[in-house]
């Protein structure tokens, strides 16, 4: 960075953090501390404040790492479904999920599960929660904030720092965003929220709009390579401008590898079109409605109405962020496939030199692989079918064609465990996680503060996710574990418990993070979204029974989320479909269980949730007509891409 970019990053970052700590530091002096201003910003947030902290505590690198690597990758528009589904996902959950839970005034939706089925219920999901939340998104976040600096940082230091190491990295992310919640709560998340979430948006714009630029420029005969279809020769890319190249590039069939397509063949093992009509809706409505770290934001709403209308906005944002993390990881593959391949390099060089020391392992790789290096697949196949052929003495034939190749050497490498020998981790041809980290290195130039700003956006959308995930872990251990065992706690003593999670829980985040690199976990952002599985679905179920079954027995809160934890594991290792087919097979067998165990056993009375007579619940009626016309909108941007 040029001086005025490290000017302009810091001063953005101490802006953001200072005006977040002002903020909350006088709600702190006026509430003394209470635990509901700490953990749900004294139940005072307007409409404007809730909608960009949504979006600011959803989109991080988690997205611009994770969902521009697999756009780079083969799905394309594909993984937009995320994005486009939350939208109309947040107008139910604005209409449906969220007036209740505000009357009954909970801090917690593992408490919502205590006032509906008892204590048992409220104890598991908060155990359950706070693992995955730890786990899973805390980790890959510090994980894809981690590489965003070792990428775009490579061979730089700072105090003695290598910046270009993922560990160092991991610890300087976690260890920053835990001083931020640790000192301001969910008040200073949500001010700071305000500015990052409408940086973020402005600065994806401007790395989407760097991209089209890169790309009208871009030589002719390198981009017809990239292509999906033959349609696009170099002839046809010199005479088109930037937006139709992209066209051009993309266009072709989902059998032709055509990345402008939502709807991707039954078989795709990441979103089939069979998502689309139940598996898909699962992790968006567990993650707007019932996920902690987001719905905590809608639990501090002022009010029902202004709940409602920052959830609604927030959906308007959601339409926007596929062109602005979507569409630049396509541009990344087009553009730069080369540091792609030199990334994936850079992975490969420990494995190989394990195949090379000659371990008696068997070495697993991409189609992709086979068709960058040939030479070496085909020794590793050689090497593979040695170990685990159907006759050691012998070595059969290698494939001549790459694709062929590499699926000869999979069922290799799946007879493995059976007969006794390790799989390494796997080759691969492109680090696709590193897509948005090389945009980023190639387009922003020093000298003109655009990458201090971009940085700084990109810097802060991290800790603001972080600082989010840390605060409603905090609050979960806080009111959901110990202030139902410590009776006699006080406020203070309750906020003082939170902020001694978040040191602790950022530690066991940040031991986790650098080992998300590996190519075994299919992506930062598949990595997420499967391991969620073990919760989401059976969490979802026993919310929606709560809410809509007022005669459903108490004990079917626990009883469902353990069902579903037990069918998820095994159907991971014993069926082989794409992990949302997994998450809604698992969500039908559960819910067909609570249906069967509520018509055998019905409560006798239907349960009478508490009522907060003190908070106003009346709703928006401008909201609604605003969610229906984000809906609309929904519908017609899946019509232009379908």
């Amino acid at each position: 960075m040029a001086l005025l970019d490290i000017v302009v990053f810091l001063g953005f970052i101490v802006a953001v953090v200072g005006i977040g700590l002002w903020q909350s530091r006088k709600e702190e002096v006026r509430s003394e501390h209470g635990a509901s201003d700490y953990f749900l910003a004294g139940r005072g947030l307007t409409w404007w404040l809730v909608g960009f902290s949504l979006i600011a505590a959803n989109i991080s690198t988690e997205q611009f790492v994770g969902m521009s690597g697999q756009a780079a990758d083969w799905l394309g528009m594909a993984i937009a479904s995320y994005e486009w589904m939350a939208a109309i996902t947040l107008v139910v959950v604005a209409f449906v999920f969220l007036p209740t839970f505000l009357r009954t005034g909970i801090f917690t939706i593992p408490e919502f599960l205590e006032h509906r089925y008892g204590f048992a219920s409220r104890l598991i999901m908060a155990i359950a929660t706070l693992v995955i939340l730890v786990g899973v998104p805390t980790a890959s976040v510090i994980f894809s904030g981690a590489k965003v600096i070792s990428v775009a940082f490579q061979e730089t230091s700072l105090l003695g720092l290598d910046l270009g190491d993922i560990t160092t990295a991991c610890w300087i992310i976690g260890l920053l965003a835990a001083g931020y919640v640790f000192a301001g709560g969910l008040k200073a998340c949500a001010w700071a929220d305000l500015i990052q979430g409408a940086a973020l948006v402005v600065g994806g714009a401007i790395i989407t709009y760097l991209c089209f630029d890169a790309l009208g420029g871009a030589d002719p005969v390198a981009l017809a390579a990239t292509a999906t279809t033959a349609d696009a020769t170099p002839e046809k890319l010199q005479a088109a401008g930037a937006i139709e190249r992209f066209m051009l590039l993309n266009q072709g069939s989902v059998e032709e590898g055509g990345k402008l397509h939502m709807v991707r063949p039954a078989s795709d093992p990441a979103i089939p079109w069979t998502a689309l009509i139940v598996g898909l809706w699962i992790p968006n409505f567990f993650y707007w409605g019932l996920n902690q770290y987001i719905v905590q934001r809608t639990l501090g709403s002022k009010s029902l109405a202004e709940g409602q209308k920052g959830i609604v906005f927030a959906a308007f944002l959601k339409l926007i962020i596929p062109f602005v993390v979507v569409v630049p990881g396509i541009l990344a593959y087009n553009l730069f496939n080369a540091d792609l391949k030199r990334e994936a390099d850079r992975k490969n060089a420990t494995v190989l030199a394990e195949f090379q020391a000659g371990a008696e392992k068997v070495f697993p790789f991409t189609p992709e692989f086979a068709k960058e290096n040939p030479a070496v697949a085909a020794l590793v196949y050689q090497h593979n079918s040695a170990r685990v052929g159907p006759d050691a003495t012998s070595v059969a034939p290698v494939p001549t064609d790459a694709a062929s190749l590499a699926v000869a050497n999979a069922a290799l490498v799946n007879s493995a465990p059976s007969k006794g020998v390790a799989v390494a981790t796997r080759l691969v041809g492109y680090d696709y996680d590193a897509a948005f980290p090389t945009l980023l290195k190639n387009l922003l130039q020093p000298g003109w503060g655009v990458m201090g700003f971009v940085f700084a956006a990109i810097f802060g959308a991290v800790v603001s996710s972080l600082a989010s995930m840390l605060n409603a872990a905090s609050t979960i251990f806080a009111m959901d574990v110990v202030r139902p065992a410590w009776k006699g706690a006080s406020q203070f003593a309750l906020v003082t418990v939170g902020r001694v999670c978040v040191l602790v829980f950022v530690v066991i985040a940040c031991l986790i993070a650098p080992s998300l690199g590996r190519p075994e976990f299919g992506g930062i952002f598949t990595f997420i979204q499967e391991f969620q599985g073990f919760i989401s679905p059976g969490i979802l179920a026993v919310c929606l029974f709560g809410l809509l079954v007022p005669k459903a027995p108490r004990f079917l809160g626990w009883f469902g989320i353990v069902l579903n934890a037990v069918l998820y594991g095994t159907f991971k290792y014993t069926l082989d479909v794409a992990f949302l087919d997994r998450m809604a097979i698992c969500f039908g067998i559960v819910v067909a269980a609570l249906t069967l165990f509520t018509v055998l056993k019905p409560l006798p009375q239907p349960v009478v949730l508490p009522h907060n007579t003190a908070f106003d619940v009346t709703p928006s009626k401008s909201a609604k007509t605003w969610g229906i016309v984000v809906c609309v909108l929904t519908v017609l941007l899946y019509i232009v891409f379908w």
